[in-house]
């Protein structure tokens, strides 16, 4: 029975596959860019500020200088899968075009997708079964392939993949079974 059943990794177990230093940028250029988020997302993400990250003297922490609050919302990324899976759709509604291109390279090399526009914060995490041959370095050749004249980050490049996939290389299997 348990063959059948769909495996999901919490959003917060993207931290295993993140360095320290790409996580702060992430979450640095989310609550520096909040303003340029729709409404609901900002939303979404002062109410889990105010309510997960705790910085003395200020009642509601959403308030509070951006470097304290980015010191404080490192260990929330890490801890609490809906604050993370907040964190990263803001990141991918930030970079519409990145977003879009490596929406292309994941169809292009045959992945299944949601819409790109859909609310990915809604589901229950991160699938955990990986193709081996769709290594980051594939996508990342197929990347500069379909976008030879963008310079690339290819942290940004993996990220967005795991983001829109929304799988985590745990798994790492030959062929894709059914996971309904």
């Amino acid at each position: 029975m348990s063959e059948n059943k769909v495996q999901f990794a919490p959003f917060h177990a993207v931290n295993q596959f993140m360095l320290p230093e790409y996580r702060q940028q992430v979450i640095q250029k989310v609550l520096s860019s909040l303003d340029q988020l729709s409404p609901e997302r900002r939303g979404h993400i002062n109410s889990m500020i105010n309510r997960y990250v705790k910085i003395p003297g200020f009642r509601n922490s959403a308030q509070a200088p951006l470097a304290l609050k980015l010191r404080n919302s490192i260990n929330v990324f890490e801890s609490h899968a809906d604050f993370t899976a907040e964190i990263l759709a803001g990141w991918s509604d930030l970079q519409p075009e990145l977003r879009k291109q490596v929406y292309e390279v994941l169809k292009s090399r045959g992945w299944e997708l949601l819409p790109e526009d859909t609310d990915r914060t809604k589901l229950p995490g991160f699938l955990v079964r990986w193709l081996k041959s769709e290594t980051y370095e594939e996508i990342d050749a197929t990347y500069q392939l379909q976008n030879p004249d963008i310079g690339f980050n290819s942290d940004d490049v993996r990220l967005m993949a795991v983001w829109l996939g929304g799988r985590l290389p745990y798994d790492m299997v030959e062929v894709e079974k059914d996971e309904e």
